[in-house]
């Protein structure tokens, strides 16, 4: 695994801590895991946090890839000076030509990228890196919702605990279901998790357009998500014509109005769907879309589920916590 400093805790001790798991009880270790950063020894993590290095690539790096298996590299908020260091890019286009397979996790696909090394192939990253990862590899297959992505020899993951979720899935590969399964079950996991990223991202922030000309406008919209929300009421309300609205407000969310909507009302109705009793149809209403018919196919399209298996899941888990 190979680290830099600010890179995500999570990132790196995740999947490391389900490949240790794989290991507890053989008399032979499945996995013999190095965790590397540019230079040997402690290096700091966004949260504040330490972890120590066992080797470093900067002097190393050769070393560590004479019999590299699995080549992985976390992501975090430093990915942005790490994919400046021209050290750590050789490295990755070296170790992958070597190694069986390459995996990046959540924001770490940036590095891969930067290396050449998703040239003409899929992949997947943190849902708010998509559209960085867009802009600047458009030669990158991206699936914007996707938990993790395989082609070929190359292994992408989303965000953060996606990560562990694409290193049981090394384990099955390796290991056979089984032994993912007992590692799952310890770990109060999915073996697969059902649907994509969608399910857990927050869509909407106004609060990261405070000083828009659309900032008020966007507080105001979640609370109204049962009306009639169409660009005439909207661009009246903001006090623009309706084609100043529509291109101002693209360029403040990234978004067209009836996409933010269609969002914003999803959010409404998962906050229904797991914080009452109501019924389905009854949400759907509350929520803005007006029949339940309307509100499943937004959720399988955004979310790749149905209202019904989102709430199953996400009551049962949260009566579990």
């Amino acid at each position: 695994m190979l680290a830099f400093e600010d890179a995500q805790i999570l990132d790196i001790t995740g999947p490391l801590q389900l490949l240790g798991a794989a290991n507890r009880g053989r008399k032979t270790p499945a996995y013999d895991v190095v965790l590397a950063a540019r230079e040997a020894g402690p290096f700091r993590t966004s949260e504040g946090l330490s972890l120590v290095a066992q080797a470093g690539y900067r002097r190393d790096g050769r070393t560590l890839l004479r019999d590299v298996d699995t080549l992985m590299v976390s992501g975090g908020e430093g990915v942005d000076r790490a994919i400046r260091d021209k050290e750590l890019l050789a490295l990755l286009r070296e170790g992958a030509a070597r190694a069986r397979r390459t995996v990046s996790v959540c924001s770490g696909a940036l590095l891969l990228a930067a290396a050449g090394l998703l040239k003409g192939r899929r992949a997947a990253t943190h849902w708010s890196r998509v559209e960085q990862l867009a802009r600047e590899h458009p030669d990158t297959m991206l699936e914007p919702d996707a938990i993790f992505v395989r082609d070929g020899k190359v292994w992408t993951s989303a965000g953060v605990t996606a990560g562990m979720d694409l290193a049981l899935a090394l384990i099955r590969e390796d290991l056979g279901d089984d032994v993912a399964l007992q590692i799952a079950r310890q770990h109060v996991m999915f073996v697969m998790r059902p649907g994509g990223q969608s399910q857990f991202s927050a869509h909407l922030a106004p609060e990261a357009y405070p000083r828009g000309k659309l900032a008020g406008l966007l507080r105001w919209l979640p609370e109204h998500v049962s009306e009639d929300l169409d660009v005439a009421k909207l661009a009246a309300r903001a006090n623009m014509s309706e084609r100043s609205f529509a291109r101002i407000f693209v360029r403040e969310t990234g978004a067209t109005p009836a996409r933010y909507i269609e969002r914003a009302r999803i959010d409404a109705a998962r906050r229904l769907l797991t914080g009452s009793a109501l019924p389905v149809g009854t949400i759907a209403g509350r929520s803005g879309f007006g029949s339940e018919e309307r509100m499943r196919r937004a959720f399988q399209r955004l979310l790749k589920t149905s209202p019904g298996a989102f709430r199953a899941r996400f009551q049962m888990e949260g009566e579990q916590r």
